[in-house]
């Protein structure tokens, strides 16, 4: 059958395909291009970002020294993030805590959220003192629990943050493209800090290594507890919890 001719329709279904496959390819190659450039775009941040915590604590550094040599004494800069960790189960627990930790995202024991330092988050939390620990992560500490616990919110449901492109399709259009990005928005408190901090899942951590002293007490007593502020000190707590 040399030379039969080729139904109309088998011809038009091939010129279809044909077509489609070519805007597929370019459409793919595009795809390829646009996220090379991110990536490089991403990196230039990271590098960018590392100086930026450099500078910030040379200066610190810096300040202290002076202040020491001048006899004088260095007031450090006010914290403005905090790391809040649930510590108390659901029992026994009165409406108002409860609902505080409701709104403060910690539904589950020793799960930790970021917050803002400002006065109503300080109000909330004072409400809830003695059924969590808070205080304020370090660079590390926030880096170590994005990369080895960050759960991102996706259509409402928990995903790993496997890749840069699942942040990317939340938060580019604030800018944020990939963990570094956020590492720098949630650390810095930067202008988008609520939807970063709002993207990440509540934190799911462990029981800490090595056990708690003992919950009922606060930090602060002479005693010796665990609610309560523990600034600087979260940074030893996390690092058993993560």
């Amino acid at each position: 059958t040399e030379g039969a001719a080729v139904p109309e329709l088998v011809k038009l279904k091939l010129e279809r395909n044909t077509k489609l496959a070519e805007e597929k390819k370019q459409a793919a190659a595009a795809k390829s291009e646009e996220r090379a450039k991110q990536r490089a775009a991403l990196k230039d941040r990271t590098v960018q970002y590392e100086k930026e915590y450099a500078s910030t604590e040379k200066e610190l550094v810096t300040l202290r020294r002076e202040a020491k040599v001048n006899g004088n004494f260095f007031v450090e800069p006010e914290a403005k993030l905090l790391f809040v960790v649930r510590i108390v189960g659901i029992i026994k627990l009165s409406p108002k805590p409860r609902k505080v930790l409701q709104l403060l995202r910690l539904k589950q024991l020793h799960n930790g959220v970021f917050l803002k330092v400002n006065k109503p988050i300080l109000n909330m939390l004072k409400l809830v003192q003695p059924y969590v620990t808070y205080g304020y992560p370090s660079l590390k500490t926030v880096r170590e629990l994005v990369y080895k616990r960050g759960y991102g919110k996706v259509n409402k449901q928990r995903i790993p943050l496997s890749a840069n492109e699942i942040i990317s399709d939340v938060l580019g259009k604030d800018g944020i493209h990939g963990m570094e990005d956020l590492v720098h928005e949630i650390f810095t408190v930067g202008p988008k800090f609520k939807q970063a901090s709002n993207f990440l899942w509540p934190f799911k951590l462990s029981a800490p290594k090595g056990g708690f002293i003992c919950k009922r007490h606060g930090f602060c007593e002479q005693r010796g507890g665990d609610w309560g502020n523990r600034e600087e000190l979260i940074n030893d707590l996390l690092s058993r919890m993560n």
